[in-house]
């Protein structure tokens, strides 16, 4: 398998890496492979498929994996690097289609598509967008436990951002959600915490 220029990937995988100097050796050699092979495999991406193409077990694999590495600072490595300098945060919760009551995390979640809530996950993700390139750029994704009742959703959100605040506030101070997030409890929170929201007010908004 040969990938169309490799040379440049592995240029700004190792760039990154290096920045972030929370690798061993191993993790890393690892890292620089599973990247390049998430950019070379068409189709479904696991395990089996992974070690197919790397000619190692399913069980090495899941091991790797199992350790801990820091994705967002490493994102975020990527985009100061490559980027056009000029960014905004965004956040948002996307629900995930999932059947079957074994996979952990699973439950009830709004659907923005389908206008209700429905069975399966819930990722938040964060993502910087690029103002002058007029793109996005994946920063972290963080699933969102069962447990939480709808009227801890908003300081759940809130405190996932404020968590990272230190590694998000090097690309921007304005964050950038839709207008269920545009109440007093989240846009305190983002304030105090140095952040300004970008958002439309709700239709119910009462000022």
């Amino acid at each position: 398998m040969i990938i169309i220029g490799q040379t440049d990937y592995n240029y700004h995988i190792k760039t990154a890496l290096y920045k972030m100097r929370k690798a061993n050796k191993r993790q890393f050699d690892f890292l620089l492979d599973v990247f390049l092979l998430f950019l070379s495999i068409k189709g479904k991406l696991n395990f089996l498929q992974l070690g197919r193409y790397r000619n190692q077990t399913e069980q090495h694999l899941r091991n790797q994996f199992e350790k801990s590495f820091d994705y967002l600072s490493f994102n975020k490595e990527l985009i100061m690097e490559n980027g056009s300098g000029h960014y905004t945060i965004a956040f948002d919760p996307s629900y995930i289609s999932k059947s079957g009551k074994s996979t952990s995390g699973v439950g009830w979640y709004w659907s923005g598509v389908a206008g209700k809530t429905k069975w399966g996950l819930e990722i938040g993700g964060l993502a910087a967008i690029d103002i002058d390139h007029h793109t996005g750029f994946h920063l972290d994704a963080i699933q969102t436990p069962n447990t939480l009742e709808s009227g801890q959703l908003l300081k759940y959100y809130s405190s996932i951002i404020i968590a990272r605040k230190e590694q998000l506030q090097q690309i921007s101070n304005y964050i950038v959600v839709d207008a269920y997030f545009s109440k007093a409890p989240f846009v305190s929170a983002m304030n105090k915490s140095g952040f300004e929201v970008v958002s439309r007010l709700r239709t119910d908004a009462y000022l």
